[in-house]
C-alpha cells in the first residue's frame, strides 16, 4: 500500500473538510471590483459591475448559471434587485445566496423605498458582499447604490454622483441623480426603525394596469417625438430615454406572467419582441451621438407592434 506524505495527507484532509461543508475546492475565487476603479468590470454573466463601497457592488442582472456562479465566487451572500422583473430566487438559493426585491423607477424613488434599501443593504453587509442590480446596471441600480452609500456614511453626495457616472448613468436621469445628491447620512436608530423582512419577489402590477401605463408611456413618446426627441414644453419633466425604458420594462415584466401563461406561446413572444423594440429605442436615445434618423422609424415599429398585439390578443 502506497504511503501518503504528511503534507499530502493534510491537503486531502482540508479538501475533504471543504466538501463536507458544501464548498467546492476546485472553484476559483473572483475578485470584487474595488471602490476606486474608474471603469466598470465585466465578468461571466455579470456586466457593468461597479463598487460603491468595499463589498458593495452595483451591476446588471445576473445572466443564468454563469452570472450566479460568478457572484458565488465573489463571495456574495445577498443579491438585491431594484428592477421590476421577477428575481431568479432558485438560482440564488442553490448557491447559498438570498434575494431581496425592492423595485424602483427610472425617475427615482421615495423616502420609504430609500430607507428600505438602506436597511436591506446595511443588514445584508453583515453576512458578506452585496450585489445590487437592475436590468442594465447603469441607471436604477447605480442611483440606488449611490443613495445608500451616502445614507450609510460611505460616500459624500458628490462622490456618489461620481460613481454613478462610472456606472454610465445617463445625464437625462435627473431623478436618480437627485436621489443621490440629496441623500444624507442616517442615524442607526432611524435605520433600525424600518421594518425588515423584505420580499424575495415583489409581484408586478396586474396586466391591465401595466398595459394602461404602457399606453401612457407610448403617448409620452409620441409627444417627445413631436418635440424633436426632447421633453415637450408642456411636460418638461419627461425624460425621453426613461419613457422608452419604462415601456420596455412594462412589456418585459409580463412575458412570464399569468396572462401570458394563459394564452398561446405566440402572445408572450410578441410581448418580448415589442419589449426588445422599446429597449432599442431607449438605447438609441441614450447614444452619443444619437442616430436621429432611426428614432422615428423605431417608434413607428413599436406602435405597429402594439397595434398588432391589440388586434390579435385584446379580449
Amino acid at each position: 500500500m502506497r504511503r501518503v506524505s504528511p503534507v499530502a495527507a493534510l491537503v486531502l484532509s482540508a479538501a475533504a473538510m471543504l466538501v463536507a461543508c458544501g464548498a467546492d475546492p476546485s472553484r476559483t475565487a473572483v475578485a470584487l471590483p474595488a471602490p476606486g476603479e474608474g471603469a466598470p468590470r465585466d465578468y461571466p454573466g455579470i456586466h457593468n459591475a461597479v463598487a460603491y463601497h468595499e463589498g458593495f457592488v452595483s451591476g446588471g442582472v445576473p445572466e443564468g448559471d454563469a452570472g450566479f456562479d460568478t457572484l458565488r465566487a465573489m463571495g456574495v451572500r445577498t443579491v438585491i434587485s431594484v428592477d421590476g422583473a421577477a428575481t431568479d430566487v432558485a438560482r440564488a438559493r442553490a448557491r447559498g445566496m438570498r434575494y431581496v426585491h425592492l423595485p424602483i423607477g427610472y425617475y427615482g424613488f421615495d423616502a420609504v423605498r430609500r430607507m428600505e434599501l438602506v436597511r436591506a443593504v446595511r443588514d445584508a453587509m453583515r453576512d458578506g458582499p452585496v450585489y445590487l442590480h437592475c436590468h442594465h446596471g447603469k441607471h436604477r441600480s447605480a442611483g440606488a447604490a449611490a443613495t445608500v452609500a451616502v445614507a450609510l456614511g460611505w460616500l459624500t453626495p458628490d462622490a456618489s454622483v461620481g460613481r454613478m457616472k462610472v456606472s454610465g448613468t445617463a445625464p437625462g436621469y435627473g431623478g436618480l441623480y437627485a436621489c443621490a445628491a440629496r441623500s444624507v447620512p442616517e442615524a442607526q436608530a432611524a435605520i433600525d426603525a424600518v421594518p425588515a423582512g423584505f420580499p424575495e419577489v415583489t409581484p408586478p402590477a396586474g396586466f391591465v394596469r401595466a398595459m394602461v401605463e404602457a399606453d401612457e408611456a407610448l403617448e409620452h413618446l409620441k409627444a417627445i417625438e413631436l418635440a424633436g426627441w426632447a421633453a415637450p414644453a408642456d411636460h418638461p419633466d419627461l425624460v425621453p430615454a426613461a419613457e422608452a425604458g419604462r415601456l420596455a420594462d412594462l412589456l418585459r415584466l409580463h412575458v412570464d406572467g399569468d396572462r401570458a401563461r394563459a394564452k398561446p406561446a405566440a402572445f408572450a413572444a410578441m410581448l418580448a419582441s415589442n419589449a426588445l423594440d422599446a429597449q432599442r429605442l431607449e438605447d438609441a436615445l441614450l447614444a452619443d451621438p444619437r442616430d436621429a434618423a432611426m428614432l422615428g422609424p423605431q417608434l413607428a415599429r413599436i406602435q405597429a407592434g402594439c397595434k398588432e398585439c391589440h388586434v390579435k390578443w385584446r379580449d
